[in-house]
């Protein structure tokens, strides 16, 4: 990642915070503590900001620089919050359509998936707090600049957010190859969210309890899952394919 994605220094990263700076996590040493220490402790708790206790090691890695103990990685987006872009979608009378990701830690797969989101119409990305890619530089050029252009939205959990979803009217369907139902058997057609899980573990299963239905790609061949860059893109495309199916029927 690029130096300048980085503010070092426990006076810096709180003055950062007070300028309103969009920063993704902190990372800060394990053993931390002391008087600044606990003003930046107090400006994260009333933030929410994502914190990494880590070794020492971990942010020399990251600079040489005089850090404190303390190291801040810069958004290359504004986070949207959710329950401000779920009615704002209705009052500009769209037909929502939503991805969810739920534990996708690996840049390259959340920057396709970003990528796909935008050429497929999809009105935002919910990411959780914790247990997620982060939103930097690399994932903004892997997504070919398409994080610009689409909002995401950082939630506190998952399961919190598909709930919300359902209770605004939105059909949630999620994707697993451990599912009975093909995936082409789910209606699309209204406002719907569809969680995507990572490739080792997949959906959390508290998540899936949230969901309205749960659906598989069929597989053929002696591999058991696509990527899920991949296989988000199916999804997605099953969902546009519907609604323009819909559309002509209207016509």
């Amino acid at each position: 990642m690029d130096p300048t994605d980085y503010i070092y220094g426990l006076r810096a990263i709180i003055e950062a915070i007070d300028a309103g700076k969009e920063i993704d996590k902190i990372f800060i040493k394990k053993d931390l503590s002391g008087e600044l220490a606990s003003e930046l402790f107090e400006r994260i708790r009333q933030t929410r900001i994502p914190v990494q206790r880590v070794p020492i090691e971990r942010i020399n890695r990251i600079t040489r620089k005089n850090h404190q103990g303390a190291v801040a990685m810069l958004s290359a987006v504004t986070y949207h919050r959710l329950d401000h872009l779920v009615p704002q979608l209705y009052e500009e009378g769209l037909l929502p359509f939503i991805v969810v990701l739920d534990g996708i830690t690996d840049v390259r797969n959340f920057g396709a998936i970003a990528r796909t989101c935008e050429c497929a119409g999809v009105d935002a990305i919910v990411i959780p707090e914790h247990g997620s890619v982060s939103v930097g530089g690399d994932a903004v050029k892997t997504s070919a600049g398409a994080l610009h252009h689409i909002p995401v939205c950082r939630e506190r959990s998952v399961r919190g957010a598909v709930r919300f979803l359902r209770e605004n009217g939105y059909k949630v369907v999620a994707a697993s190859e451990k599912a009975d139902i093909n995936y082409t058997q789910a209606d699309y057609t209204g406002p719907v969210a569809i969680v995507m899980g990572a490739e080792d573990v997949g959906i959390d299963p508290e998540v899936i309890k949230q969901c309205d239905t749960f659906v598989s790609i069929p597989m053929f061949g002696k591999i058991g899952s696509l990527n899920v860059s991949v296989a988000a893109g199916v999804m997605m495309y099953e969902v546009v394919r519907q609604r323009l199916v819909a559309d002509m029927e209207v016509i």
